[in-house]
């Protein structure tokens, strides 16, 4: 059993001697996801070594973004991170006090890449955000250079639309908007709060949580993005060609009503479905058909009654 009161929280900056831009890298947001965390070691022991050197801007490592959660080897510490992250004046959890500390150190940087790993087997795949706009969802002026270092990663599928997508499931589940804000505060994550910032983010998913090339996934990322955004003497990686890309946009969730709501079949992340087929069955044997054709992303049989247990994807060739 971990004592929390003993946890710290622990960054590291590698500065160069000319201005450029300022990254940050996480890992661990989720305490089971520890390629992130693998991938910062190996990328930081080459920068102590000098096989790497900063030259330009800053890079600000964050191996074990929330402690509890890895000491314990579980998602959560006590909450989900990646969900509600503001600062709170009066902390109720120790994520709260996570992001205490996590929030102003986002808000110092200009871009984020944050790593994790998922739980079905399934290849990478990179989250990002959405398209430039003023609007009181999410607006963004980052559009062309948070996609073109998606691009960059060295991954072929791109996801867009989390927080439209959530928020939309939202306002399905609500009678009216009293709750809205609130809720929808709960969909902002790292990379929705290092874009409420000014500046850009993407999440990679590295692989599946156990697999052991997941950690060489982040470690190329890692260099990609530091070569791309001039941090590094290194030429600037090309990006993936238009016809090895597959994009998808999410379109909706769907969420697990009752602890016995189950899956037809173990899903895994990007798996077809053909409308009207059969994802899962409710507890009282309700059937839970795809509305449309399109691809499922972050199945989760073991998510809890009340929250997230698989969304649906279409094809976004627009990206």
């Amino acid at each position: 059993m971990t004592a929390i009161n003993v946890l710290q929280f622990k960054s590291h900056q590698y500065s160069g001697q000319q201005p450029g831009t300022r990254l940050i890298v996480t890992g661990a947001v989720h305490g089971n996801e520890t390629c992130g965390t693998k991938a910062i070691a190996r990328v930081m022991q080459e920068l102590d070594s000098g096989a790497l050197t900063v030259r330009n801007g800053c890079v600000t490592f964050v191996p074990i973004a929330n402690p509890l959660a890895y000491a314990k080897g579980e998602r959560f510490g006590e909450r989900n991170l990646n969900r509600n992250l503001f600062p709170n004046p009066h902390p109720e959890d120790f994520e709260d006090r996570v992001a205490n500390w996590l929030c102003p150190l986002l808000a110092q940087h200009d871009v984020l890449l944050d790593l994790h790993s998922f739980n079905a087997a399934s290849e990478p795949f990179v989250m990002v955000g959405p398209r430039n706009n003023d609007g009181p969802l999410e607006p963004f002026k980052h559009e062309q250079q948070e996609r073109a270092m998606a691009r960059r990663l060295g991954v072929r599928r791109f996801v867009d639309g989390w927080l439209r997508t959530y928020g939309a499931g939202v306002q399905r589940r609500l009678r009216d908007d009293s709750q809205l804000e609130t809720v929808l505060r709960y969909g902002m994550g790292t990379t929705e709060y290092m874009r409420s910032t000014g500046g850009y983010a993407l999440t990679l998913e590295c692989g599946q949580h156990a697999d052991p090339q997941a950690p060489e996934v982040g470690y190329r990322a890692i260099l990609n993005t530091l070569a791309f955004l001039g941090l590094i003497d290194a030429p600037s990686p090309p990006p993936i060609a238009d016809e090895a890309m597959e994009a998808l946009s999410m379109v909706a969730v769907y969420d697990k009503q009752h602890a016995d709501d189950r899956f037809t079949r173990a899903w895994s992340s990007f798996d077809p479905v053909r409308q009207g087929e059969q994802i899962g069955t409710r507890a009282d044997g309700t059937p839970v058909l795809a509305e449309f054709d399109g691809r499922i992303l972050f199945p989760d049989a073991a998510a809890g009654a009340n929250s997230e247990w698989y969304y649906l994807t279409r094809a976004n060739p627009g990206f």
